[in-house]
């Protein structure tokens, strides 16, 4: 498809595609998002992999950051990209350390991952020198400190006892520490003595240590005697917990006997019966841990001389959880947005929201508080992918969806109206309206050529469709639905076709008889079932006017079938109207069979009632700023009811829950103005038009969207151009405005152009609407300076004109036609030739010229140019040609020669003429006349 549309029908043109049956275009997902990654040093000559993938059509294409900036990947081959994924080739830790974000796009918006952190993990080997020997009494307490060498990354350990291969295992004496690495001892035997080593693992590092050996003696002064306990091992006053881990709280003690170790809760609460212990007791852990988990807790070491107590308070926090996510929303243009997002978390999260990647701020239009976004008047820039984030400082977590924002004109391609509709008399039909429109479209009905009114048999319904009780035959016929919005109208036609009821009678009735009083007849009796039917038992009726109803019961036909009714009425605004109805009707006042009219019913009165028929063809908006003007379709006096009738009109703004209502007393009015300061400029307003008279209030419209006025564009459109094409025509052209609500909205463009001639009051205006930013202007005088400005326009009226710019549109073409053509035919090659133009010297210069030829009249002209005074073309060969020659110039085409007819080759032949065949045309009038026969054509 090439696009050559003005901006806003481009737009139309993308929101059609993206809503086509295929329904393809979709939004970037991720399907992989990268994570945190510890690597290890060591194999830092490696490559490493941050994985990224995301769905979507278009297929998305991919970038990275790193620490919040760009990855140039055209700078280094240190970073490429596979994929999504991001490849790292021989990583380095002073480089590459850091936070990376992938970002997904296509033609629909950005989707920003999660952030990944990226640590290289690495531990050093221990220094070589010897360590101090330790000395120590009998039922002594002992530490044995393992100082592990520099590293990063989670580390476990172990103790080796002399060459044993074996780890020393942990019981009530002995335990080693996660948290610190040391081995205790919680009283030491004379089997204690002799060489301990401690080892290091990194498991991120891929890599364990082994520490020197750290001698162990007994001192031989004497015995230690016993004491009370002493805590080595105590776990931290403060321990934050994540939700759902797994806390292990260390608690070792030395002493004399050796201590027994205990945990309990200090708020009284029984310890969760999730907890584990180690074998000596000395590690408490507490799985999946949860809120109710917190608090404090007390490790009790005691023997039989004594006890000691450790204490410290679990503090329990939770990354954010979603409690509520953002769902993709499609919205008409002046629409507003609500979104909101919610996320648990301890501590409470708190929110920021992002458009295609890039943080959104706060603006006039745009508000963000907490978890909710809300964005008031959208246009179409305001379509992308917008991310809500939930942060607390252990994680960042996002929910994403997609705006679309839709402005078209109303269409009726993808739900026309149902051709044909099809009822029976006296049933219910509805005839469905639902045209695509954005914004929604405003709906009327015509039956015919006649505009359809609500009343108690017609219905129209909020959602555009037509609903018709109690059909009648009068009913049938065409019905044409209209939606109109701002971007334009749209009108679609079905049938109403209607039906009398399915009737059961016999296969051979009987035949029909007309008996006149007096004569004599037969009886026919008719049975159902076995039963007689009572012929004279009648249905009531129900007649249902435009005014009022009423219940009527035929009167005697006295034994001859009724024919036709007529209906006489009258109102205080009318005149008696007879109207003839079908005499199966049984509505009428005044009846007739095939002897002669019967005597009509007695006159009934109809009293004054609350009016049936609401308005239609609500509408409205423009007028002033701080105003709200509507407009309806008035109700005719014949269908008021009564006296002291009025409208009521029903207002809210889109959104809120609370109705405005007015009356306007006035019986021929069609138009409303509200006033209220607090109106912003083009905001939606549902608006509902009723009636009321003396006897109360009546139906309501439905529910039609109408804007508020505005202002004029504050603006004035910048960038204006000015260039002349002809001696006629000249382009104008500027930049588009941005606007807000704040500057005004902007319809489309004003060009006002004028001469400087003071004598002659020549000025133009035109306007263009939506983007458009060119515009030619045709119909100029020639050689004349041009002056042009261009204002932006609304609804309210123009707004501030551009500088002015000017341009002298080009010299008058040549007036003068090519003269002098020659031509020569030779078989189906035509060569002419023609004497050069001099221009005058008001005149544009001559820059060639332009061949036009067909092969009669109402062919199509096809046209050739050149810069010479000479051409050569390929015609059929048994076809007449009519050829013309004009000038080219700066100031247009000049004039035209007079029409030549080149007769086929057969009338050539046929009349005697040579045909022969020069090899080239010729190039000179003087050659054709003296070297050739042929037909010269000289003007």
């Amino acid at each position: 498809i090439i696009l050559k549309w003005k901006r806003s029908n481009v737009f139309i043109w993308c929101y059609s595609s993206l809503f086509s049956g295929t329904g393809l275009l979709s939004r970037p997902v991720f399907t992989q998002e990268p994570q945190d990654i510890i690597f290890p040093l060591d194999l830092s000559k490696s490559e490493i992999i941050l994985n990224c993938a995301a769905t979507g059509y278009p297929s998305p294409s991919y970038r990275w950051k790193q620490n919040g900036t760009d990855i140039d990947f055209t700078m280094s081959y240190h970073y490429r990209l596979d994929g999504g994924n991001l490849a790292i080739s021989s990583p380095r830790t002073d480089q590459d350390i850091g936070m990376y974000q992938c970002l997904a796009t296509n033609t629909l918006g950005t989707v920003l991952s999660r952030k990944a952190k990226l640590q290289f993990a690495y531990i050093e080997d221990f220094e070589t020198k010897t360590r101090s020997t330790v000395s120590v009494r009998e039922g002594q307490g002992v530490v044995l400190l393992c100082g592990p060498p520099p590293h990063f990354g989670d580390l476990s350990y172990a103790w080796t006892f002399n060459d044993n291969p074996l780890y020393v295992q942990e019981d009530n004496r002995r335990f080693v520490s996660q948290e610190t690495g040391n081995l205790y001892i919680a009283k030491v035997e004379p089997s204690d003595v002799g060489n301990y080593t401690c080892f290091v693992t990194n498991k991120e590092a891929q890599r364990s240590v082994q520490g020197p050996p750290t001698p162990l003696v007994q001192r031989t002064d004497g015995v230690m005697g016993e004491y009370e306990p002493k805590i080595e091992v105590r776990f931290p006053e403060t321990i934050q917990a994540a939700k759902d881990s797994s806390v292990k709280l260390e608690c070792f003690a030395l002493g004399n006997p050796v201590p027994d170790i205990s945990w309990r809760r200090l708020d009284g609460n029984p310890l969760p019966g999730k907890v584990k212990y180690s074998k000596s007791q000395a590690i408490l852990e507490i799985p999946n841990f949860q809120q109710e988990d917190e608090g404090f807790y007390e490790c009790i070491a005691g023997n039989l001389r004594g006890r000691n107590l450790a204490k410290g308070q679990l503090i329990f926090y939770a990354p954010p959880e979603w409690e509520q996510k953002i769902q993709n929303t499609y919205l008409s243009i002046y629409d507003s947005l609500f979104w909101e997002c919610k996320a648990s978390g301890k501590p409470n999260p708190w929110y920021t929201w992002l458009k295609n990647g890039e943080r959104l701020t706060p603006e006039e239009r745009i508000q963000i508080e907490n978890g909710t976004l809300i964005i008031t008047m959208l246009n179409v820039s305001d379509s992308g992918v917008y991310q809500c984030a939930a942060e607390n400082k252990y994680q960042i977590i996002y929910a994403n969806a997609e705006l679309r924002v839709l402005a078209s004109a109303p269409d009726f391609s993808k739900n026309p109206l149902k051709k044909t509709s099809v009822v029976q008399v006296g049933g219910d039909i509805t005839i469905e309206c639902k045209p695509t429109a954005f914004p929604r479209a405003a709906i009327s009905w015509k039956r015919g050529m006649e505009s359809l009114r609500q009343s108690k048999r017609v219905f129209l319904s909020e959602d555009g469709s037509l609903k018709i009780y109690n059909v009648t035959r009068s009913d049938a016929g065409s019905y044409t639905c209209t939606a109109t919005n701002q971007f334009g109208i749209a009108k679609n036609t079905g049938s109403l076709v209607v039906k009398e009821r399915t009737v059961i009678g016999l296969s051979i009735p009987p035949s029909k008889m007309d008996v006149t009083v007096g004569e004599e007849y037969i009886i026919f009796i008719w049975s159902f079932n076995g039963d007689t039917v009572d012929l004279k038992k009648r249905c009531k009726m129900e007649h249902i006017s435009s005014t009022t109803s009423t219940k009527l019961r035929p009167g005697s036909d006295n034994n001859s079938p009724i024919q036709i009714f007529t209906v006489q009425a009258s109102t205080p605004f009318s005149v008696v109207v007879p109207e003839i109805l079908s005499g199966k009707t049984h509505n009428a006042t005044v009846k007739g069979n095939s002897i002669g009219i019967g005597e009509p019913s007695s006159i009934r009165i109809v009293k004054n009632q609350m009016p049936v028929v609401a308005p239609t063809n609500i509408n409205g908006g423009g007028g002033s700023r701080s105003e709200l003007v509507i407009t309806w379709e008035s109700i005719p006096e014949e269908l008021q009811n009564g006296e002291e009738f009025g409208y009521i009109i029903m207002l809210r703004p889109v959104g809120s829950t609370t109705w405005t209502k007015e009356r306007v007393p006035s019986v021929e009015s069609s138009r409303f103005v509200y006033r209220n300061e607090s109106i912003t400029p083009l905001s939606p307003f549902e608006v509902k038009v009723g009636v009321y008279n003396n006897e109360g209030e009546g139906s309501l419209s439905t529910v039609s969207i109408v804007y508020s006025g505005e202002d004029e564009p504050q603006l004035a459109p910048r960038g204006t151009s000015v260039q002349s094409f002809s001696a006629s025509e000249m382009e104008v052209s500027w930049n588009a405005i941005a606007w807000n609500r704040n500057t005004g909205r902007v319809l489309g463009y004003e060009v006002l152009y004028w001469t400087d001639d003071s004598k002659e009051s020549m000025i133009g205006k035109i306007r263009v609407s939506g983007n458009v930013t060119t515009k030619n202007i045709t119909g100029l005088k020639a050689n004349t300076i041009y002056f042009a400005s261009v204002r932006a326009y609304n609804t309210a009226g123009a707004g501030p004109s551009s500088p002015p710019v000017n341009v002298t549109t080009k010299k008058s073409p040549p007036s003068q036609p090519p003269a002098n053509i020659a031509w020569k035919l030779t078989n189906s090659k035509l060569c002419l030739n023609w004497e050069h133009v001099k221009n005058m010297e008001n005149e544009s210069e001559v820059l060639g010229y332009k061949i036009l030829y067909r092969q009669n009249r109402q062919s199509k002209t096809h046209i050739l140019e050149t810069n010479n005074t000479s051409a050569e073309l390929l015609v059929p060969f048994e076809e007449d040609y009519l050829i013309e020659i004009r000038t080219v110039s700066d100031g247009g085409d000049g004039s035209s020669s007079e029409e030549i007819r080149i007769p086929k080759m057969s009338s050539l032949s046929s009349r005697g003429v040579p045909v022969l065949e020069p090899s080239v045309c010729f190039l000179s009038i003087v050659i054709i006349f003296y070297c050739f026969a042929i037909q010269p054509l000289i003007r």
